[in-house]
C-alpha cells in the first residue's frame, strides 16, 4: 500500500511517500523552490516523492493532508469575532487565501495529482506530529508529547502509543500556547517569527534569567502539569499583525528591538528567560506524561520539540529512561506523520518496532546524485574539477580537513528535516580556534553570537561529551566532558555579551558554546557509511573523532538540493574546497562567476 502525506499551507510545506509503512521518500517543499520555509502547495516536493518511489499519482491508495482545515477556519473565525473590531485588518489579509484555496483543500489536492480520485485523508494536526514522533521511533511502548504554536485547535497534547494503536489523551488550547509564547520573545527580540526561533536558544547562554519571576508572575499562569494560561493582554498575535502588545512593551521597559540592529544585554537575558521558563514547562509535562503513561519511553514532535537544550534537560533529569525525537519535528514532519496516521489508525497496517535502531534510518530521504551525472553537469559547464576513488575522496577530504579547510560535503541522499546530517553539510576542524568565526561570517554571512554544532563518531560520543547514548538527529545538547574544558581566563568577567565567544572554552573550541555546551550529532556507519568514514580518517589523522558540522547554505537560503545549488553557494562564499560525491572543487581553480546583481537580494535574511 502506498500513502502520500502532504503538509501546506502555513510554513515548511512538505510530502513524504511511504510503502508499506516504510519511508520511500520525503522532502520539504523549498529545498526545490529555494524559498526558505516555503508554505505553499508542495507540487515539487510530490513529483519528486512520486519519482523516487517509481509511481504516479494513480497507483496512490492514499493521500493524508496533515491537520483539518475546516476546523483550523473554526478556530479562525471564532478568535477574529472574539475580538472584533480589533481583529478586522488579520482577517481581511488572511481570508483571501482561505476562501480561494485552503477551505477546499480536497478538491484542491485532486487537481494537483491530476485528477486524483483515490482517498483522502484528514487527521487532526496534532495527531500528525504524535504519528510522527512514535511511529518511526524505536520503541514499542512510548508516552507521546507534541507542542507547537498552534494547529487546529491544539497547541500541545499528550498520548500514549503502544504498537500500532496511538491515543492522545489531553491537549492544551489556543490561545495558550508555548510555541508562540517563545515566538512572541522571537518577535520582540528582533528576529522572525517561525524562522528565527533557534537562535534564541543560541542567545540564551550569554544572557542571565532576571526575567524569569516576571514571566511566571504576569505572563504565564503555570500548573503542576505542565499546563498554562497565558495572559492575553500581553500578546497581539489573536487579533493584530505583531506577537506582542504595548502592555508587553511596558513590562519589559521598551519596544520590541528592530531586525538586524545591535543586540544588548537585555536581548541576552530575555533569550536566556524564556528558554528557562520553557525548559521548566517541558519538564512538568514530561513528568506529568510520565506518571500517567507510566510509559519508560518518551518521544516528541511539534516545533518545540526542536527545542534541543530543552530536550537535552528532560534526558538528563531522568524523568524517562530514554527519549526520541522526531528529526522533522516541524510542520513538515506533519507530512510524515500524517502518512503513517493513515497507514497503522486508518488501514490498520502492522509495526514493528526495533530497539535498536529507529525507522527513519538517518533521516535521509531526499534526492541524491551519482558522481556519473554530477561528472556530466560539470563537465557541460566547463567546471574545473578532479575525479577521485571513493576511498580516496575520504582521505583527501581529511588531509584538507587537518589544514582548516572549509569543506562543502555534498553526498548521498539529501536530508529529511532542518539539520544537515553529512549529507548536504559544510565541515571544518572542531579543534580551530579561529573555524567558528571564520564560518559564521566568510561563509554562512550570519550573526557571530551563532554556536556551530559537532558531528562525532557515535562510538566516540562519550569520550567527547557528557551522553550516554546516539544522538543522530543533532537534537540533544550535552556539555563537553570536564576533561576537555579549559579554564576561563580572569579577565573574562569584563567581556561583554558575545565577545566571550572568541574565548577558547574545550580542546574542540569550535563546537563548544559559552556554556560548554554543545548541539550533538552522532554519526553511524549503519546509516551514513560515508560521513563516518570521513571522520574516522580524520581521527586518524588528529586522534579526534569530530567535525565541525553545519548546514550547506548561507543565511536566508535552503540547504542545498542539487549540485548546481552546491556549487553556486560554494562560488558566492569563501569557502575552499566542494566535494560533489566523488569530484572535488578547489576554489583556487575556478573561474569567477558570471551572475547579474548581487546574490544576496534573492534571499531574505532569517
Amino acid at each position: 500500500m502506498r500513502i502520500l502525506g502532504i503538509s501546506a499551507f502555513y510554513h515548511d510545506s512538505a510530502a513524504c511517500l511511504i510503502e508499506d509503512g516504510e519511508i520511500v521518500a520525503a522532502a520539504q517543499e523549498e529545498r526545490f523552490t529555494r524559498k526558505k520555509h516555503d508554505h505553499s502547495f508542495p507540487a515539487k516536493a510530490i513529483s519528486y516523492c512520486l519519482g523516487a518511489g517509481g509511481i504516479t499519482a494513480e497507483q496512490l491508495d492514499s493521500v493524508a493532508f496533515y491537520d483539518k482545515p475546516w476546523l483550523k477556519f473554526e478556530r479562525l473565525l471564532e478568535t477574529y469575532l472574539g475580538f472584533a473590531p480589533a481583529g478586522l485588518p488579520s482577517f481581511y489579509r488572511s481570508m483571501p487565501l482561505w476562501l480561494r484555496e485552503k477551505l477546499w483543500m480536497e478538491g484542491l489536492i485532486r487537481r494537483e495529482l491530476g485528477d486524483y480520485e483515490g482517498e483522502i485523508l484528514f487527521p487532526e494536526h496534532h495527531q500528525s506530529h504524535a504519528a510522527s514522533a512514535f511511529y518511526p521511533s524505536p520503541f514499542e511502548r512510548a508516552a507521546v508529547i507534541t507542542s507547537d504554536g498552534v494547529g487546529e485547535w491544539a497547541t500541545a497534547s499528550w498520548g500514549l502509543g503502544e504498537g500500532r494503536t496511538l491515543e492522545l489523551r489531553q491537549e492544551l488550547r489556543f490561545p495558550h500556547s508555548l510555541g508562540l509564547l517563545y515566538s512572541a520573545f522571537t518577535y520582540y527580540t528582533g528576529f522572525r517569527v517561525n524562522s528565527g526561533e533557534y537562535k534564541i536558544m543560541g542567545l540564551a547562554p550569554y544572557g542571565e534569567p532576571k526575567y524569569v519571576d516576571t514571566i511566571l508572575e504576569h505572563l504565564v499562569d503555570l500548573r503542576d502539569d505542565g499546563s498554562f494560561r497565558l495572559n492575553m493582554k500581553y500578546f497581539n498575535y489573536c487579533q493584530g499583525l505583531t506577537m506582542t502588545s504595548r502592555a508587553f512593551d511596558r513590562l519589559f521597559g521598551g519596544p520590541p528591538r528592530k531586525p538586524e540592529s545591535e543586540l544588548t544585554q537585555r536581548e541576552m537575558d530575555l533569550a536566556r528567560s524564556v528558554q528557562e521558563v520553557t525548559e521548566e514547562i517541558m519538564l512538568r509535562m514530561a513528568r506529568y506524561a510520565r506518571r500517567e503513561t507510566g510509559a519508560s519511553a518518551l518521544t516528541l514532535a511539534g516545533g518545540v520539540a526542536l527545542n534541543c537544550v530543552a530536550n537535552g534537560k528532560i534526558l538528563r533529569e531522568g524523568i524517562f529512561d530514554d527519549v526520541w525525537i522526531q528529526p522533522a519535528a516541524g510542520d513538515a514532519g506533519g507530512a510524515l506523520g500524517a502518512a503513517l496516521f493513515a497507514w497503522h489508525q486508518v488501514h490498520e497496517g502492522p509495526r514493528g518496532a526495533d530497539p535498536r535502531a529507529d525507522r527513519q534510518a538517518g533521516s535521509y530521504a531526499g534526492p541524491s546524485f551519482s558522481t556519473d551525472a554530477i561528472e556530466e553537469w560539470l563537465k557541460e559547464r566547463e567546471v574545473p574539477y578532479h575525479r577521485l576513488e571513493a576511498d580516496e575522496t575520504t582521505t583527501t577530504v581529511a588531509d584538507l580537513l587537518v589544514d582548516e579547510k572549509v569543506i562543502g560535503w555534498f553526498s548521498g541522499r539529501m536530508e529529511f528535516g532542518p539539520r544537515a546530517l553529512g549529507a548536504r553539510s559544510i565541515i571544518g576542524d572542531a579543534r580551530s580556534q579561529r573555524m567558528q568565526s571564520v564560518m559564521n561570517l566568510k561563509i554562512k554571512y550570519r550573526e557571530s553570537f551563532r554556536p556551530f554544532a559537532p558531528a562525532c563518531l557515535a562510538e566516540d560520543v562519550e569520550d567527547l561529551f557528557e551522553l550516554d547514548r546516539p544522538s543522530p538527529y543533532m537534537l540533544l545538547v550535552a556539555d563537553v566532558q570536564q576533561r576537555r574544558r579549559l579554564e576561563a581566563p580572569a579577565d573574562e568577567r569584563d567581556l561583554f555579551g558575545i565577545d566571550k565567544l572568541n574565548v577558547p572554552r574545550s580542546d574542540i573550541p569550535a563546537v563548544t558554546h559559552v556554556d560548554y555546551s554543545a548541539r550533538v550529532q552522532t554519526v553511524h556507519s549503519e546509516t551514513n557509511p560515508r560521513f563516518h568514514s570521513l571522520i574516522s580518517a580524520f581521527k586518524e589523522r588528529t586522534g579526534y573523532g569530530v567535525v565541525v558540522n553545519t548546514s550547506f547554505n548561507v543565511r536566508g537560503e535552503p540547504i542545498v538540493c542539487t549540485p548546481e545549488d552546491a556549487y553556486l553557494c560554494f562560488m558566492r562564499t569563501e569557502m575552499d574546497v566542494l566535494v560533489l560525491e566523488d569530484c572535488v572543487l578547489y576554489k583556487t581553480e575556478q573561474p569567477a562567476l558570471d551572475e547579474e546583481g548581487d546574490w544576496r537580494d534573492l534571499y531574505a535574511l532569517d
